[in-house]
């Protein structure tokens, strides 16, 4: 009984106390997370519900340990009934007068009772270290009752989680400003092939137009050197105020590509170091399936001022440079998933996963250079491995400090303050 016991009662205390030592996950200041794509720190409440999931288990578990508590406390009181009971027999044997003939099978008996008043000594010794424990049990499971107390009672209310996802949700987030969001934040898109709904960044202008944000790059704070399956689910961190950085993932890019009838553009946006913007519109943008190892596809450059990186840039090395620096229609590589066109692996040499020909003019999941600089060291042999790159801008190899990838329906970038470079290029684009 006793062994069990303190397990028992050991094993509850240890829980209770490894969840009374974690940090409040409202407590921004010490919250650390971890690089799971859409997690957070616990909230208060989020505790909260941890413990509501256990707290008819532990519930039942403290009854148990009482039960077994009251069992104990009353074979403790019986044996020492039964002892006095023994000690007064060997008092009454010893005073009494008996006949010469019984006087040594008295003795014996006496001798028998000693011996036996040493044992229940012992055992007398074990109750009250045995009392002791229970006293102490007893005093730790007050302590829980009182933590359970207080903790039903923080909780009462219903919980309000710290990160805001606003209540409106659609196909993608133009149709989420279609049914009269206004505010940039998180929201649940689930797009017409999707099997369930999940969450995005939706960035919603003045004017309407809701823009589904893919990737986000600002400050070097999430490692994009990840694997063909953290590529493909999505990773970093999505939060309200859109200061974090992110890969939605490819799955859901594929998704929210190819469920429109509308054909969708997808609109770059870079930042310099020096705080210099430009961006670049690509239109009828898409990303097939898995099977199709996420093949890149557009239309047409749809405009902007950070120039056709997408087309392959001439490096003036080889007549062939600006064919094997093309992305249109490149299979996604990652490091452990190599599908360009190259005899090497470029997302291994790159450290990153992205649209790879032979090996790129564009690449906005390259490694993050602080100021933009980086060694020869860090280029490597070839030098192609220079960070996020857009080599029609600054027509040299150098490391942006933010990019953005997001997509919108072409009606919506042509009828609500579109690019009006890409509509005097390509004239009636509504027609095409």
């Amino acid at each position: 009984m006793q062994p069990s016991l303190l397990a028992t009662v050991g094993g509850f205390l240890l829980v209770f106390s490894l969840v009374s030592a974690q940090t409040r996950g409202d407590n921004v200041g010490t919250c650390t997370t971890n690089d799971g794509f859409g997690k957070y720190c616990p909230t208060t409440c989020g505790v909260a519900d941890y413990f509501y999931k256990y707290l008819p288990q532990v519930s039942d578990d403290l009854a148990e340990m009482q039960r077994e508590l009251d069992m104990i406390a009353n074979l403790t009181q019986g044996a020492e009934a039964k002892i006095t009971y023994m000690r007064d027999s060997a008092s009454s044997a010893q005073k009494s007068s008996q006949p010469e003939p019984l006087f040594k099978r008295s003795s014996s008996m006496l001798e028998d009772v000693i011996r036996f008043e040493k044992t229940f000594i012992a055992q007398e010794q074990q109750i009250f270290e045995l009392q002791s424990l229970i006293s102490s049990n007893e005093r730790s499971m007050a302590d829980l009752k009182q933590m359970s107390m207080q903790l039903q009672q923080r909780c009462s209310e219903p919980c309000k989680d710290a990160v805001d996802i606003q209540p409106i949700t659609g196909a993608d987030c133009q149709d989420v400003a279609n049914k009269g969001a206004t505010t940039s934040g998180l929201y649940y898109v689930k797009p017409p092939k999707a099997q369930e709904q999940f969450l995005v960044y939706c960035e919603i202008d003045s004017v309407g137009r809701g823009f589904t944000v893919l990737q986000r790059r600002r400050d070097g704070s999430v490692d994009f050197t990840k694997d063909w399956v953290q590529y493909q689910e999505g990773f970093g961190y999505l939060s309200p105020d859109d200061t974090t950085e992110f890969w939605l993932g490819n799955e859901k890019i594929h998704l929210l590509t190819v469920s429109s009838n509308i054909p969708v553009v997808l609109r770059i946006e870079l930042v310099d170091w020096e705080g210099n913007k430009k961006y670049a519109d690509y239109a009828m943008f898409r990303v097939g399936s898995a099977e199709d190892n996420y093949r890149m596809m557009y239309g047409y450059y749809f405009g902007g001022d950070a120039g056709d990186a997408f087309d392959g840039v001439d490096l003036g090395d080889d007549p062939s440079d600006k064919f094997y620096t093309s992305h249109n229609g490149m299979q996604f590589s990652t490091y452990d998933r190599d599908n360009d066109k190259y005899d090497g692996n470029c997302a291994q040499q790159d450290g990153s996963g992205w649209w790879m020909n032979r090996c790129h003019a564009a690449h906005l999941n390259g490694k993050y250079y602080q100021g933009g600089r980086y060694s020869e060291k860090d280029a490597g042999e070839d030098g192609f491995d220079n960070g996020i790159t857009w080599l029609t801008w600054h027509n040299r190899w150098y490391s942006l400090k933010e990019t953005t990838m997001k997509i919108i329906p072409l009606n919506r970038i042509m009828g609500g303050g579109g690019q009006q470079a890409g509509v005097k290029q390509f004239g009636g684009l509504g027609s095409r």
